[in-house]
């Protein structure tokens, strides 16, 4: 039988290591050719290595699959296009990008640098409209494709010191969404993934308290690899009807998050006031308010 993505080409972005890593390898083992991205740099996107993109290539061929490694950045124009190009010059066409590359500058708004700041845009953000911009002149001439983006639970509900992060992994939703509208008509799907894993992104959580101990085993029971089969079924023919989501994986578990819509309305025949606000509209919406939580908050149960 042949594989979920058979005689398909796969681009899969910060493929070096974690999730990526599974994301390629789970390509690989389903029949896809990849293009296994990845600069080399350090958590906060410092440095340059070929090693670990070309480790994963000697991975996928010593288990029978087709790979290339690929070392430009996602976040600029130019080098976007490279790394599109590789996937069409080495094999004719391109499916699929996964766009997972990413990098971490943690630190609470009011002491964030503008480089911790745009820095964490350009790779997160701007990457990922330039790898999706680059694809979609093939993607639209052969009439298919799919993007499957990577958002994070510390933007569709919270987390303490990620303005950056938060800002470009929201971001990234918006911009998903908005391919999947501009590219339906083209058979083109777009989908965002919020994965919980242990990886390299993470392992920076502060472990000072009991309580952020026990956080960090149980997001250690998490694994990498869960990600890859959505990953995979999202990239795959069989997701052909599947577009503007936003899913999450777990462990075990997989989620449809919620977007947003109207959830209340007060209406006010005369117009409103500031005074009218304050003392009709707040009060009737008041108990449908979101609250001011963090992820950890709201995934309280453990990895099942």
């Amino acid at each position: 039988m042949a594989g979920w993505m058979q005689d398909k080409v796969v681009v899969v972005t910060g493929a070096g290591g974690g999730i990526g890593r599974d994301i390629a390898l789970a390509m690989a083992a389903e029949g896809a050719s990849v293009v296994v991205n990845d600069i080399g740099a350090s958590l906060s996107g410092v440095g340059l290595d070929q090693g670990p993109a070309q480790r994963v290539v000697s991975e996928i061929e010593a288990l029978g699959g087709k790979a290339i490694a690929n070392t430009d950045s996602v976040a600029t124009w130019a080098t976007a296009q490279q790394i599109v190009a590789s996937a069409v010059d080495t094999y004719g066409r391109i499916d699929c990008v996964v766009n997972n590359a990413g990098i971490l500058r943690d630190r609470f708004f009011f002491n964030m640098s503008i480089e911790e700041w745009q820095t964490v845009i350009d790779v997160h953000l701007q990457g990922s409209f330039f790898m999706a911009r680059a694809a979609a002149p093939h993607f639209k001439s052969e009439n298919r494709g799919a993007l499957v983006n990577m958002t994070s639970t510390s933007a569709l509900v919270g987390n303490f010191g990620q303005a950056n992060y938060m800002a470009a992994k929201l971001g990234i939703v918006g911009l998903s969404r908005s391919v999947a509208l501009d590219m339906a008509k083209f058979n083109v799907r777009s989908n965002c993934i919020a994965p919980f894993a242990w990886s390299r992104m993470i392992s920076s959580i502060p472990t000072d308290t009991p309580d952020q101990v026990e956080r960090v085993n149980r997001l250690k029971t998490m694994e990498t690899a869960k990600i890859a089969p959505l990953a995979v079924y999202l990239a795959s023919d069989q997701a052909k009807d599947v577009t503007a989501q936003i899913f999450g994986v777990r462990a075990n578990e997989i989620f449809l998050f919620s977007q947003p819509r109207p959830i209340r309305s007060v209406h006010n025949a005369e117009g409103w006031t500031p005074e009218k606000i304050a003392n009709q509209a707040m009060p009737a919406m008041r108990a449908q308010f979101t609250p001011l939580e963090r992820s950890q908050d709201v995934f309280t149960w453990d990895p099942l």
